[in-house]
């Protein structure tokens, strides 16, 4: 087995071997800020991912599930990868490679029909299933807490603001569905007009509304018309005012600890203007 495969396990390398004999990577397609590796490869004429976690990896088990329970409504449509292989204790799964060139950064990104198609496919994806959370705000606010009492850049009159606000809100219910979780451009590939969807190591149920939680603060932004085009794909705006203002903030709070936490300064500092924006809708 050739060199890229040096960061996989001894027992990732095994079922790799196993599952793709004679493969060959092709690109590393890794993004280096968290403990996932992922290889594009061949077999034969046949072009697969190999996606493997490290030690502390939480990720690869969320998108086995997601493969295994809600991807199909994408997959009959050839909007998402079929995964071939995976193994949730090995922390592995390989599935088909998609055509298509990623939208973050492209002519595609300020094309309205992308954010058209973005809507449509995370209806269908949304519309499988539909719980009810008794406690999943309590969790929330919870977690959002335990990360203000961790290791963060947030001034200090900021955080104590933070917490003020989640303290004060109700522990109140949640219709849940199935999410990507990461929902943003850099998770779409377009091929020939064609929206497809990728990763889907984020996924889980939650409400509708925070798979647009990422576009809200970057691509609705930056493309007038996007937010407009979206929602008219998707049908109805999912956001209900005060519960889509908690979710801000607690987005708010875990995008900046967790960027510090990752060593990503940008992403850090993306998280710091969310902050600073529902602070001053809260003044």
């Amino acid at each position: 087995m050739n060199r890229p495969f040096d960061a996989l396990s001894l027992r990732q390398r095994e079922l790799v071997d196993a599952w793709l004999p004679g493969v060959v990577v092709e690109a590393d397609l890794s993004w280096r800020l968290v403990e996932t590796t992922v290889l594009q490869t061949r077999v034969n004429d046949q072009v697969v991912v190999v996606k493997a976690g490290g030690a502390s990896d939480t990720h690869i088990a969320r998108e086995i599930r997601a493969h295994r329970e809600w991807t199909g409504p994408w997959v009959r449509r050839g909007r998402a990868a079929r995964m071939l292989h995976a193994d949730v204790e090995a922390k592995i799964l390989v599935t088909e490679y998609l055509p298509g060139a990623l939208v973050q950064g492209t002519a595609a990104a300020a094309d309205m029909d992308t954010y058209v198609q973005a809507g449509e496919l995370l209806r269908v994806f949304h519309a499988q299933a539909a719980f009810e959370e008794p406690d999943f705000e309590a969790q929330m606010n919870a977690k959002a807490l335990a990360w203000l009492d961790g290791p963060h850049r947030i001034a200090p009159d900021a955080a104590e603001a933070l917490r003020g606000l989640v303290r004060r809100w109700p522990a109140a219910a949640a219709v849940c569905v199935p999410t990507h979780g990461d929902w943003q451009g850099r998770n779409w590939l377009m091929d020939d007009g064609v929206l497809r969807v990728i990763d889907l190591g984020r996924a889980a149920l939650r409400p509708a509304a925070e798979d647009l939680e990422r576009l809200a603060v970057q691509e609705f932004r930056t493309y007038p018309g996007a937010e407009e085009a979206f929602v008219s794909g998707y049908g109805a705006d999912p956001r209900e005012p005060g519960a889509w203002f908690r979710q801000r903030v607690r987005s708010a709070i875990g995008t900046a600890c967790w960027a510090h936490k990752i060593g990503d300064r940008g992403f850090e500092a993306q998280g710091h203007r969310m902050i600073a924006d529902v602070l001053a809708e809260a003044d």
